[in-house]
């Protein structure tokens, strides 16, 4: 069976991170989607609402695994004993950042095999920030996110 990992703050998870989800299920049995507990960021939502939200969205998909991850992605891979780690990237700023990760972590697991998958075109511009920015200042963001993390968002008000 071949299994990756998508690892990410999610902070919430957009129509970005899902079409990235979808090119995964594309080429492996099973995605792990592993909510990351970054404590350098300040998040909007709770890592457990993130991780409910990403469960809504795949609630009809079994080949979706939700974890919460705080550790190293080196050692997420080998708990789920993978390793195939899919960076999704936007544009140079993510590719630069996820590159430098890439070679850190790679010097941690020579076995570790990280996997780039560029964003449509037409989703180049979405983020998560772009989605808080827009629930801060009251603006419409429906388009940017999978209608179940849209509707869990408007439940909580």
């Amino acid at each position: 069976m071949r299994k990756c990992v998508f690892a990410g703050t999610f902070d919430p998870f957009t129509s970005g991170h899902f079409s990235t989800v979808e090119k995964c299920l594309a080429m492996f049995d099973e995605v792990v989607v592993a909510v990351a507990e970054n404590k350098r960021k300040i998040c909007m939502f709770s890592p457990s609402e993130r991780q409910e939200m990403i469960r809504a969205v795949y609630a009809q998909e079994p080949r979706v695994k939700v974890v919460m991850w705080s550790g190293a992605a080196v050692d997420l891979l080998k708990a789920e004993q993978t390793p195939f780690y899919v960076r999704g990237v936007r544009n140079t700023v993510d590719f630069e950042y996820e590159n430098a990760d890439f070679y850190a972590s790679r010097r941690l697991s020579a076995e570790m095999i990280t996997i780039y998958i560029p964003a449509e075109q037409e989703l180049l511009h979405v983020s998560s920030t772009l989605v808080k920015n827009c629930i801060s200042f009251g603006k419409p963001y429906r388009d940017y996110l999978p209608a179940a993390v849209y509707e869990a968002i408007q439940k909580r008000g």
